[in-house]
């Protein structure tokens, strides 16, 4: 019977494991590129097992080091076979912790996505490696000792009737060592991590299909409306003499701002239903008055305009949003106004009129009012493009968001609705009433409102999956110390059910929020796990008190928790607090615990 040695058991190990990986690396990615190029597959093949090997040398050094040590342990094959499988565990460790460093450890799922493709394919392929050599160990490398030939004689029958994984679990099940234990306790932790990172891809995804709907419904009402304006485009004439001598006449122009502007209007808004979600929906009525003041540019003269050519100018950023037409009075005269501009110096779409001889001469202010009737989803946004100027809305909405570059001077918000008004001047605007430069900051200079319909639901409940490590290792410590204090050991099975049941808890929650108030939906979720968990804590413990006790503390910290999720400013704070007397409570419960027992 050939007989191996520490060196050769390594490589064999070390071999098996990153073949192992490099065949799945290249299935994953010849079925998720779907590349029908043999040039591509054959580079692929060829490269993969080479950086596998490369990338792996670190573990081979390792085995080669620890082996001798595992072998010379005297104890059962199957504390040695345990042995292995947590430097296993400890290697993959060390690279996901390498992997870490590359991307960061400031965003969760950054964390989760690192933990997923880099510690569970390395896992599972190093304890893979551990099954398939399991009888390569058993019968050509443990047998080394008079004294491993001996027990393993005594324990023959038992290895017959069981496999190295189920003794090795039972080792770990009849208490041996606590360290042990807490050791697996925390890599299934890490692996209960994993069903996380896809409850919040699947946060996002919901999320993602409840911006999709709004979008389509949106898209068939109207989008969001920026309104600028009005304003005059007026043309002239320039002439210039070449270096010849002769005489061009070329087409310049310039806009006219309004010198005082007055908007005021009502929002009315209403609910579409599309499936599952609520869109928001708003109608409004705009009322401009205003009056503009003739000026020229400077080195311009009246001569110099085309007036015949001149046009009032209102930007609309979504004609469908156009419920009646637009018309502007000016001086008495009303100018109805098609879509078009003259110029995008200052909106890419809008409407506008010609003026005909409605200037008169360009000596005369002309005063000017209209009415707007305009929905639209979203935002209601305005361009304050007017010396002095003045913008009142006035809703029944009652949570409205006042974005953009200004804030309302005067607001009031209550549950019947809000009225806010802005006010501008010459002196606080950055342009004057005569623009020749078309290069205008338009969108630094709009504001309004948001009436966008809140889903902060998805958000909160985002936030909660964050918190997935503190609940999984609060909850598997409370078990572990109880556990130990009671004498009574739970299998590592037990302890996947029940981080499946935490995890299962955010499922229930973003399900529950998309029809209920989301309160409402984390009671009801929670309350759910923490009966679920504390009968079968008092299960397992025979014990109705234990399951009381379990009961009280997982409803102290998912209330602790929902704080945390309910604070902006102080979340920082009362977070660091709590956790700071959650592990002082862990440490007091801890301080009778052997930790070197077997």
């Amino acid at each position: 019977m050939k007989k191996y040695s520490n060196t050769s058991m390594a490589v064999r190990l070390w071999c098996h494991s990153f073949l192992l990986l490099s065949a799945g690396i290249c299935i994953w990615a010849l079925t998720g590129n779907n590349t029908d190029s043999a040039d591509f597959s054959l580079f692929l093949l060829m490269l993969v097992p080479i950086a596998a090997s490369i990338g792996s040398l670190p573990a081979l050094f390792i085995y080669i080091l620890a082996f001798p040590f595992i072998n010379r342990d005297e104890h059962s094959y199957r504390n040695r076979w345990l042995k292995l499988f947590l430097l296993n565990t400890v290697i993959v460790t060390g690279y996901t912790m390498l992997s870490l460093l590359f991307v960061g450890f400031g965003l969760f799922y950054d964390i989760i996505n690192t933990l997923r493709w880099v510690f569970i394919p390395l896992f599972l392929c190093s304890q893979f490696t551990l099954l398939f050599n399991t009888r390569i160990l058993y019968n050509n490398y443990f047998i080394t000792s008079a004294f491993t030939i001996i027990q393993t004689q005594n324990h023959i029958q038992m290895t017959q009737d069981e496999t190295p994984v189920s003794n090795a679990i039972n080792t770990i099940k009849k208490g041996s060592s606590p360290m042990i234990k807490g050791l697996i306790t925390g890599i299934l932790i890490l692996l209960l991590l994993i069903p996380t990172a896809f409850i919040a891809n699947l946060v996002t995804e919901r999320e993602q299909r409840q911006k999709a709907v709004v979008q389509d419904v949106s898209s068939k009402w109207a989008g969001a409306q920026t309104i600028t304006g009005p304003y005059v485009f007026i043309p002239y004439t320039v002439t210039d003499k070449t270096e010849a001598g002769k005489i061009i006449t070329r087409k310049k122009h310039f806009i006219l701002l309004p010198d005082e502007l007055d908007v005021s209007g009502s929002l009315e808004t209403q609910e579409r239903q599309r499936s599952i979600y609520k869109v928001l929906l708003y109608q409004s009525a705009l009322k401009t008055t205003g009056r503009f003041i003739p000026a020229l540019p400077t080195g311009v003269s009246a001569d110099q305009l085309l007036l015949n050519e001149a046009r009032i100018c209102v930007g609309i950023s979504d004609f469908k949003g156009i419920e009646q037409k637009i018309d502007v009075t000016i001086n008495g005269a009303p100018y109805t106004l098609s879509p078009g501009l003259p110029t995008d110096d200052i909106d890419k779409t809008g409407l506008s009129a010609p003026l005909l001889n409605g200037l008169a001469g360009f000596q005369q202010p002309l005063d000017f009012k209209t009415a707007l009737h305009l929905k639209g989803s979203g935002q209601l946004h305005f361009v304050p493009l007017a010396g002095n100027s003045s913008f009142t809305l006035a809703s029944a909405y009652p949570n409205p968001s006042f974005d953009g570059n200004s804030l309302p001077a005067t607001r009031s918000v209550t549950e019947k609705g809000f009225t806010a008004r802005w006010n501008f001047n010459k002196a606080n605007l950055p342009f004057s009433t005569v623009l020749t430069d078309a290069g205008l900051p338009k969108e630094q200079l709009k504001f309004g409102v948001n009436i966008l319909q809140t889903s902060d639901q998805y958000v909160k409940t985002s936030k909660s999956v964050k918190y997935a490590l503190l609940f999984i290792g609060l909850t598997f410590s409370f078990f572990f110390i109880i556990e130990l204090m009671q004498q009574k050991p739970m299998h590592p099975v037990q302890y996947v059910l029940v981080g499946l049941a935490l995890v299962i808890f955010y499922t229930l929650l973003l399900s529950f929020s998309e029809f209920i108030a989301f309160d409402l939906a984390y009671i009801i979720s929670a309350a759910a796990t923490i009966l679920l968990i504390a009968v079968y804590a008092a299960s397992h413990f025979k014990n109705w008190k234990t399951g009381v006790i379990f009961a009280s503390l997982l409803a102290a910290l998912y209330g602790f928790i929902f704080v945390l999720i309910r604070l902006e400013d102080t979340a920082l704070l009362v977070g660091s607090i709590g956790l700071f007397l959650i592990l002082a409570l862990a440490m007091r419960a801890s301080r009778k615990i052997n930790w070197y027992a077997h």
